[in-house]
């Protein structure tokens, strides 16, 4: 009897196990009952009905599906290899369980072929640098298509889209075509500046030697001139004679004779200066020879030589 009991004990002690159910925080319950849903349980313990009652647990974290290479024809009639990531949560976790086989490979179809569409409306050359517009676009259709399913697509990644390898050699020899013809243009453009600078440096140089030159014949002239007036204007002060005119003269002709020259070229005003110095030489006469003439005073001796 004592055995009878323990084992009904133990029964009921399992049955109650069975009941209990521990929800983690990042999942949510759905409890069935017959084979019909019944509620949701949020996280922590969760009592149910052993053998009528059935718990499915879902799990609300983000999640990923990893959508396999598949070989896309772009607008160009170029084949290219395209793999990417989709990034998804589950907000409503009766739908994701009652409304979708398997998510994951509905998710994962829908990506490839909607991938197919987008690449193959643009060419090579934008499929490689559209990865922005690509996974933009492919995010909303993706989101849109599983809104019923009870998920949101949060973000979408392209992993790579890779050309053919004869595609790959023909991109790399055009790309260092036009970086030779790039560093070609510089160069050629760093030779034509350096060119314009060196002419222009000359021109300003040349303008600068110009201009000193110039200054240096007007202030020369300046002085000369201002030389000019001012012994014009001592001359006149002074009121030169005649004899004193006649004796410049003559130390003119002095310091013409004291050259090399071998040759001297009078003037034809000559006749008229010559004319006055002979007589200045005249009256230099009369003024001599009185002084001569005059007997020594008395008691003066004959002067001694």
């Amino acid at each position: 009897m004592i055995g009878l009991y323990a084992a009904v004990v133990v029964l009921v002690l399992i049955i109650a196990a069975r009941g209990l159910k521990i929800v983690r925080p990042w999942q949510k319950a759905l409890i069935e009952r017959l084979g019909r849903y019944q509620r949701t349980a949020d996280s922590g313990l969760s009592i149910i009905i052993p053998f009528m009652e059935k718990m499915i647990k879902v799990d609300m974290r983000e999640q990923v599906v990893d959508v396999p290479p598949q070989g896309v024809i772009t607008k160009d009639n170029v084949v290219v290899e395209v793999d990417a990531v989709v990034y998804y949560e589950v907000t409503d976790p009766v739908k994701v369980t009652y409304n979708v086989a398997s998510f994951y490979l509905a998710a994962t179809k829908l990506a490839q072929t909607n991938l197919r569409n987008l690449i193959g409306d643009l060419a090579l050359d934008e499929s490689l640098t559209s990865r922005e517009m690509i996974n933009t676009k492919l995010r909303d259709v993706l989101d849109d298509a599983t809104d019923k399913w009870g998920t949101k697509v949060t973000r979408v990644e392209l992993q790579r889209i890779e050309p053919p390898q004869e595609v790959i050699d023909a991109m790399h020899r055009q790309m260092k075509a036009e970086r030779d013809r790039r560093a070609m243009i510089l160069e050629a453009e760093g030779h034509k500046q350096s060119a314009i600078l060196k002419a222009e440096g000359e021109a300003e140089a040349i303008k600068k030697v110009a201009d000193a030159d110039k200054y240096q014949k007007l202030t020369v002239a300046k002085g000369e001139g201002e030389a000019i007036q001012t012994v014009y204007n001592a001359i006149h002060d002074g009121r030169p004679t005649n004899d004193l005119i006649a004796i410049k003269y003559l130390e003119a002709l002095q310091a013409i004779a004291d050259g090399k020259a071998t040759k001297i070229f009078l003037p034809l005003e000559t006749s008229g200066v010559l004319g006055s110095i002979g007589g200045i030489a005249e009256l230099l006469k009369e003024k001599v020879a009185p002084q001569r003439s005059e007997p020594p005073t008395r008691g003066q001796g004959t002067p001694q030589p």
